[in-house]
């Protein structure tokens, strides 16, 4: 047993900031009430729970790493009274409230971390304790919430009480915590955990064109690049104004684990009418607001297609905007996007808009990953930062990411199950499907690559066998019979847009008000989507990433082959386009928004009606499936066909016919109840639906520009 250390409070005070911290400034708030109270106990532990990653199990378990080696830039999370937390919600709330007098008065990181983070002291005596473990304290956020340490995993052991081992899961090694972490009691009320002690990554929501032998094969495709979506979502006539509004002055950052070739950006946008605009691409590695830095060049690696996607497709939809790709490499522990997120959102100048299209689901995060998250997505919305998060490509079983059926159960994507950013999920279009083709689109394409004629109307985003869309095209009555015969085997598939209850987040203020909220008191996904399917049903969303080394392919659209390798679906497309919708509204506003869902859900409200007194009208009007009959006043295409159900296998949420091998998800594994069917208003498939970006700009101010009030 190590030492007691009962002097220990008494024998750091007056020892000044811990190395690594900011220079001049000290980290915390000077105003919080100190929680570490009793004397630093090592003989008294408390179990961090809820922070062993799920695959860290010992059938993949290949024994304790060597004591020397070095995790660097682990992120230490801590956490704020329940008092503070209560009181930061709350002015979250007035910052996005119109008639509040603090309405957009947002925060600077330093402000925020005065305001809302533990007390200077505690921070002090845990920076401190670190040191004397042997840690390197390379920074303190300004937010007072993440501390960024560097340790051996010996040093892990004896502070935390946890050894690091390797993994080897599918073929691939991996490094994680065998158990939960332990600190000491006195530090429980401050101390949350490690964001993450293993390299079991995030992973981009990027779905390449399916494999499948399906019956549409052969069909002609009709791909959707910039101008289409331009089109189909009547973005056209703000980019066409006598003022225009393309994003002009708005910086939109995308969070990435690798770089890309800048070639491919200006390709992209040369090839679909795009480059006479003024928006520019700059790639930056956001330093941490200490000596060093933590955010290292990571180059470019099998991400790139992700990053591409996200690049080009924000400043697809914001043509005249910057376009920031921040990009650092992982650490042993940490996620790129947490590193260059935490160094962004506790800079000088933290940035108006930001999209991450990297997740996995809030089971495998742990209590600590979670919170991370929700702390840097929680600061964002008090900077007047939104945040737009890809909600899945799993449909509702995000634990189940590349695999051919669930087995995990309704679970939603962790990074973007938060109160504080959008959950931006996926459609599909379904004039395939209607026979109606000839309708939407052109057999030519124009100048800049564009063959949509109008909206088209939309169904849910799901290529598996569990799709009541697919199975009734196929002339079955249900998804397990589907499932279940020669054909359906062909589509076992878990690829569907992200949707469901978050198991970690209650309810928020604003997510309410709207026909279809379920009442479960839980934060449910997603909030909108767009569209981003991957080609089952002939579309598919086009991007440029030509590097061979990393998959890629020449960005030659002429040519078909190239042209399918440079076409995908996911919502990694659907996010960073929304950001881009967003930066939109943020020119004609003149001013950042902070979290969105506010004004967005409000808008819902006004055009749908609520459970207790529904606009049956306007649902009906804005129904998708009207298709180029729409009304024209709609701020939000209800998507109500389809739905985000997924195959699945075993007894946790999955409902199989008997002598089944396949069942289809459900929230009863007793009787069949879909998760989840889109229905009129909001649902777990879709969301608020799809938008008429021209209504969403221009409806924004009347939905937020009221008076402040006393």
């Amino acid at each position: 047993m190590r030492p007691l250390i009962g002097a220990f409070l008494l024998m750091i005070a007056g020892t000044g900031l811990a190395a690594g911290a900011r220079a001049g400034d000290r980290p915390g708030s000077s105003s919080a009430v100190p929680r570490i109270v009793e004397p630093v106990d090592e003989s008294r532990l408390v179990q961090l729970r809820g922070n062993t990653h799920p695959l860290a199990r010992p059938e993949f378990d290949r024994g304790a790493v060597e004591d020397s080696v070095l995790l660097d830039h682990m992120l230490l999370q801590l956490k704020r009274s329940p008092e503070q937390e209560q009181a930061l919600e709350e002015f979250i709330d007035r910052l996005h409230d119109p008639h509040s007098a603090q309405y957009h008065k947002w925060l600077t990181p330093s402000e925020f971390g005065e305001k809302f983070g533990p007390s200077a002291q505690d921070i002090e005596t845990v920076t401190n304790w670190l040191q004397l473990r042997g840690f390197q304290v390379n920074v303190v956020y300004p937010s007072g919430m993440a501390v960024d340490i560097s340790g051996t995993a010996a040093q892990v052991r004896h502070a935390f009480h946890t050894e690091i081992h390797r993994y080897s899961v599918g073929g691939v090694e991996h490094i994680a915590n065998a158990s939960d972490p332990q600190i000491p009691l006195a530090f429980e009320p401050v101390v949350v955990g490690f964001a993450s002690l293993h390299d079991f990554r995030p992973q981009p929501h990027l779905k390449r064109h399916p494999n499948f032998s399906f019956p549409f094969e052969g069909s002609e495709l009709y791909e959707v690049g910039p101008q289409d979506f331009a089109k189909i979502y009547n973005v056209s006539p703000l980019w066409k104004a006598s003022k225009p509004i393309r994003g002009a002055g708005e910086t939109v950052v995308v969070l990435e684990d690798t770089d890309i070739n800048p070639a491919d950006w200006t390709t992209f946008r040369s090839s679909f009418g795009l480059a006479s605009f003024a928006g520019t691409l700059t790639q930056l590695h956001p330093t941490s607001p200490g000596p060093g830095s933590n955010c290292l060049d990571p180059g470019t690696n099998s991400d790139e297609g992700e990053a591409a996607v996200d690049a080009e497709w924000s400043g697809a939809v914001a043509p005249d905007a910057a376009i920031e790709l921040a990009s650092c490499a992982d650490t042993k522990t940490t996620f790129a996007d947490l590193i260059a997120g935490e160094n962004l959102l506790n800079g000088t100048s933290p940035p108006p808009i930001m999209s991450d299209s990297y997740g996995g689901c809030e089971r495998e995060y742990g209590k600590s990953g979670n919170e991370a998250y929700n702390n840097l997505w929680q600061q964002a919305a008090a900077e007047g930062t939104s945040v737009f998060v890809a909600a899945g490509d799993e449909g509702a079983a995000e634990c189940d990411a590349l695999r051919s059926y669930a087995t995990h159960g309704i679970a939603v994507d962790g990074t973007a199950s938060t109160p504080y950013d959008v959950a931006v999920g996926g459609t599909d279009f379904q004039d395939f499907v209607d026979g109606t083709t000839g309708t939407y689109w052109s057999n030519t394409n124009d100048t800049g690559g564009a063959s949509a004629l109008s909206y088209v109307p939309e169904m849910t985003w799901n290529d598996s066998c569990a799709s009541s869309v697919l199975y009734t095209y196929e002339g079955f009555a249900s998804g397990n019979a589907f499932c279940n015969s020669p054909t359906g085997l062909s589509f076992l598939a878990v690829d569907a847009g992200g949707g469901g209850s978050s198991v970690v987040y209650s309810k928020p203020s604003w997510q309410a008000g709207v026909v279809g909220i379920a009442n479960d008191s839980r934060r449910d996904l997603p909030d909108v989507s767009l569209f981003a399917a991957d080609g089952l049903y002939t579309h598919a969303l086009l991007y440029c990433m030509s590097d061979t080394a990393q998959g890629g392919s020449p960005c030659n659209y002429s040519n078909a082959t190239d042209a399918s390798n440079n076409s995908a679906g996911g919502t990694s497309f659907s996010a960073p386009a929304f950001a881009g919708i967003q930066a939109l509204v943020n020119q004609k506003t003149a001013s950042r928004q902070g979290n969105p869902d506010y004004v967005l859900y409000r808008l819902a409200a006004d055009e749908y009606g609520s459970n207790g007194d529904p606009n049956h009208g306007n649902l009906t009007l804005c129904d998708a499936t009207n298709g180029n009959a729409v009304g024209a006043s709609c701020t939000f295409y209800d998507v109500t066909l389809g739905d985000n159900d997924v195959p699945c296998k075993g007894a946790k949420d999955c409902y199989l016919d008997p002598g089944d091998l396949f069942g289809v998800l459900s929230k009863s594994s007793q009787s069949l109840k879909v998760a989840f069917p889109a229905t009129n208003g909001w649902d777990f498939a879709t969301g608020l639906g799809t938008v008429n970006v021209l209504n969403l700009v221009n409806g924004w101010s009347a939905a937020d520009a009221a008076p402040a009030q006393p």
